[in-house]
């Protein structure tokens, strides 16, 4: 067999390897049986006794808000970074923001965590939902950075130059061409650092406190004594989560392309 032809293979083989597994955590959510490796038939009554379990509610209620606030203020210090770093040239100290910046990504998550907990320990600030969330904010801004600034680094600059060259001002230029023609990479970055913070369990582990117990935490505390079909739902239920968002972020991506699309294909027609 030629080793073309075994590219599709391969491929096959590790998209099966990263998703046969959750599809079957999917499928025994829907196990009537309490054992979650012997299958006792197709019910949902696990979904309504997980509306029964205050405790696993409250772990994703939190995770829920700690994921859309240290998402939300990532990707806006993720783009303001990622502009600095792309518009401001080589200013004073730009070598050691940056490092600043993309440390997280290529340090251990332990090492991480356990630096945040001898800061927040050092400055006498008690654990919880803050704290968890000024970590997760720590570590996904970088995420965030570096999608934007590879979006930057391919922007057309003479769009932002006409735009101030017929008086628009710098302020106003960003929000009406930069901003809508990188908003792209900045809702991905969004969704990443989204994901990344409903994941992260080391980090949380460190940083959280009585009354700030993620979802994952929870998990992995119920895991050691034993699976439960509970956990599986609760699991399907965040991956229709983070599906439903991707697929939400990926059609207006794509509608925002085709109206930018038509907007040029107008412009032309009108300048000719």
């Amino acid at each position: 067999m030629k080793p073309g032809r075994l590219d599709p293979i391969i491929l096959t083989l590790g998209f099966a390897f990263l998703y046969v597994p959750i599809l079957i955590l999917i499928i025994y959510s829907f196990n009537d049986s309490k054992l979650v490796t012997v299958w006792g038939g197709f019910s949902t009554r696990w979904y309504g006794e997980l509306w029964h379990n205050q405790s696993l509610l409250d772990a994703a209620w939190v995770t829920l808000r700690v994921g859309l606030v240290s998402a939300s203020l990532g990707t806006l210090l993720g783009t303001l970074a990622a502009l600095a770093l792309v518009r401001f040239g080589r200013f004073p100290g730009r070598l050691l923001f940056s490092g600043m910046v993309y440390a997280p990504l290529v340090m251990p998550e332990v090492i991480t965590g356990l630096s945040l907990l001898l800061l927040f320990v050092a400055m006498d600030v008690d654990r919880g939902i803050v704290t968890v969330t000024l970590a997760h904010i720590t570590f996904t801004m970088c995420y965030v950075a570096i999608v934007v600034q590879s979006k930057l680094l391919t922007f057309d600059r003479s769009l932002e130059e006409a735009a101030l060259d017929l008086g628009c001002p710098p302020v106003r230029t960003f929000f009406r061409i930069t901003l809508p023609l990188i908003l792209p990479a900045v809702v991905s970055g969004w969704m990443l650092a989204f994901t990344l913070s409903l994941d992260d369990l080391v980090i949380s582990s460190f940083t959280t406190g009585p009354g700030a117990t993620t979802l994952p935490i929870k998990i992995y505390s119920q895991v050691r004594l034993g699976v439960t079909p509970e956990i599986n739902a609760v699991c399907t239920l965040l991956i229709a989560v983070v599906t439903l968002g991707v697929i939400a972020a990926s059609i207006g991506t794509k509608r925002r392309e085709v109206q930018r699309q038509r907007d040029e294909h107008l412009a032309a027609r009108a300048a000719g």
